[in-house]
């Protein structure tokens, strides 16, 4: 415990992790070092007030899990949603030889996409005429997988069979958005092994092919927002390359320094990080600024290209935006360690919600 400096709350370091996120209606909130074998959410009492039913908990909980894979030759962010009334698949990926994007998209009723409920031995699934999706979790063991493929006429095809190995301790945290309102959100960082193709080209894993899994779970305000940046890869450290990610956000946590899901990855540890704050000129700058106060974060996001996702639908209304570019700057661990980050790949989320 006496390696954490002061700035980091005794609630950032993580804890046993319970079997159950939620005990006796009430939720688990903290950091804890292994995941959460029983993500029983929908067992939290009022999470959305008292004058909210509890029979509406189910179309107010956000749930998805997402698979980002980085290679030499591009990046995929891809995930399986459930939110309110409907479902999705989603893939984009970004040429870093052309600096552009690729996209697919699948909308389903929500009784048509399987989130999993928990990563220890459940698995998420769509499945739609263009496009079939599994995303397999052995998350106890350290291991997942990811295998499907997509179509449409802009884009053409996409196909994905990648399996991963964890590189370093889970990211897993529980962030209060209200009383007894939790947002659950699991990351982890790892090798890489398979293949993905865009319309025929084949692009094969090697020593640098690394992932992400990021599991989220959580009842969001009626209006909310976040931004998000991460980056994985290696990162010259003393001299030597090494597996190195790190993961940045801000959202509607009741206590930024309590509960917060900044990370930073090595191969073997992981560090918590205070909380951030993101800047731009405007809502769609081609720049953005991340910094916090301890002087532990500084960095800059510079974007080439951007996937949007708007949504209006009845009483559903959503800016999604999400970035692709290179980050410049540097990241600084809890032990003082230094990590300058120029020039390697980054991916931002530009999110708001009215549901």
């Amino acid at each position: 415990m006496s390696k954490y400096p002061d700035y980091i709350s005794e609630k950032r370091r993580p804890a046993p992790t319970p079997d159950s996120i939620v005990e006796n209606g009430k939720a688990h909130f903290g950091t804890f070092d292994k995941p959460f074998k029983k993500l029983n959410l929908l067992d939290c009492e009022k999470p959305c007030g008292k004058i909210m039913p509890d029979f509406m908990k189910k179309g107010r909980l956000t749930e998805w899990e997402a698979f980002e894979v980085h290679l030499d030759e591009g990046a995929l962010i891809s995930a399986i949603y459930n939110t309110g009334p409907f479902g999705f698949s989603i893939f984009v990926w970004f040429d870093k030889r052309t600096r552009k994007i690729s996209s697919w998209r699948n909308i389903v009723p929500v009784k048509k996409a399987k989130v999993a409920s928990q990563l220890v031995d459940d698995y998420c699934e769509l499945k739609v005429k263009k496009s079939e999706y599994v995303i397999t979790n052995d998350l106890m063991n350290g291991k997942a997988a990811a295998k499907g493929w997509s179509v449409n006429g802009k884009s053409g095809k996409i196909e994905i069979d990648v399996k991963v190995e964890r590189l370093s301790p889970v990211s897993n945290v529980s962030i209060p958005f209200g009383e007894n309102k939790p947002l659950y959100s699991e990351k982890d960082f790892f090798k890489a092994t398979g293949y993905i193709a865009v319309n025929g080209e084949k692009f094969v894993t090697n020593d640098n092919s690394v992932a992400i899994i990021d599991d989220h779970k959580g009842y969001y305000p009626f209006r909310a927002h976040y931004d998000w940046l991460t980056t994985m890869g290696k990162c010259e450290i003393d001299g030597e390359m090494k597996y190195f990610a790190f993961n940045l956000t801000r959202n509607q946590s009741i206590n930024q320094d309590d509960y917060n899901e900044n990370v930073i990855w090595v191969e073997g540890e992981s560090y918590p990080m205070p909380p951030v704050v993101f800047s731009r000129e405007k809502r769609k700058a081609k720049t953005w600024t991340i910094r916090d106060e301890h002087g532990c974060v500084d960095l800059r996001f510079e974007i080439d290209d951007v996937f949007y996702m708007p949504i209006h639908l009845f009483v559903v209304d959503v800016y999604y935006a999400l970035p692709f570019g290179r980050i410049y700057g540097y990241v600084k661990d809890t032990e003082g360690r230094k990590y300058v980050v120029d020039g390697m790949l980054g991916i931002g989320e530009d999110k708001s919600t009215r549901m």
